[in-house]
């Protein structure tokens, strides 16, 4: 017997409910959001006509995948960050809402600063959170810094996708070495980097273990590495005034913030994320 829209919508939420999923109403909608090709008001819309077959079909396929533990971003290609539409391919982290709590204190710094703007996200995946300053910071001129080619080529594609080619490229940049000499004077560095150790990856929830990119997982031993890269060698990146903002995992903060103090960087302060997690850590270059 056919289903109707809403058939497919509930079936599919109890199910993802039944297998704990993070959102269940949210995942099950953009599912077949996609799967019909309609926009969510036509969805809305549509909901109680009967779907064809091949919607049908196409959507418990999708449906199955999320269930075997495939993150829905990447079953849709797509997600939406800080206001931004983003494509995402399994080649980079799907943005969280964490990362939002990096993306609101780059974009207040960033506001903060007098005329041009020089803002570098490192380690930027999809390049969200750089896109998310240049859509919220008009005067801000961001650069995507990615030392893999993959993650690149996704950063240049939302960059199109949202228009900011005039404001914003993606470059090769390994957060790990020395930065370049032409890599100089940002007003704001912004960086999400690897972070989980590497003993602890394995255990991750299985959306993240089997499918999300391990180089943008792996922190190293202790989930360190980046972070004594980051303010060992690119401080001297930063303008007298300028900023570093980094997410932090859990239990990371009071290292990070050790880390930052040891750079020379003063102010520094530790944001929590919705869960209650010290999340972000910033600190400032004197003047």
């Amino acid at each position: 017997m056919p289903s109707t829209y809403n058939d497919l919508y509930l079936d599919a939420r109890r199910a993802l409910r039944e297998a704990e999923a993070g959102n269940p109403q949210m995942e099950a909608q953009e599912l077949l959001r996609f799967a019909s090709g309609k926009s969510a008001s036509d969805l809305l819309r549509d909901r109680p006509l009967y779907a064809s077959d091949e919607v049908t079909r196409r959507f418990r396929a999708l449906l199955n995948r999320r269930l075997r533990g495939e993150p829905v971003a990447y079953l849709i290609g797509e997600w939406s960050f800080y206001g931004v539409e983003l494509d995402i391919t399994p080649e980079v982290l799907v943005p969280r809402d964490d990362t939002e709590v990096l993306a609101r204190q780059a974009i207040q710094r960033a506001g903060e600063a007098q005329g041009p703007v020089r803002v570098l996200d490192l380690c930027a995946g999809s390049g969200c959170v750089g896109l998310a300053v240049a859509r919220n910071c008009e005067n801000a001129q961001v650069l995507l810094g990615e030392v893999d080619e993959g993650a690149l080529r996704v950063c240049r594609q939302n960059i199109r996708r949202n228009g900011l080619t005039g404001r914003v490229r993606a470059c090769a940049v390994d957060a790990l070495e020395k930065p370049p000499a032409a890599l100089w004077d940002f007003d704001v560095i912004a960086s999400n980097p690897p972070y989980i150790p590497t003993e602890e990856i394995d255990a991750l929830d299985a959306s993240v273990r089997l499918y999300e990119p391990r180089l943008a997982l792996d922190g190293g031993a202790d989930g360190l590495d980046f972070y004594r890269a980051i303010t060992g060698r690119w401080i001297d990146s930063l303008r007298p005034g300028g900023w570093l903002i980094c997410e932090v995992g859990v239990r990371q903060a009071s290292p990070v913030e050790q880390l930052f103090a040891q750079a020379g960087l003063g102010d520094i302060q530790t944001y929590r994320d919705t869960a209650g997690i010290w999340r972000v850590v910033e600190g400032r270059k004197a003047l």
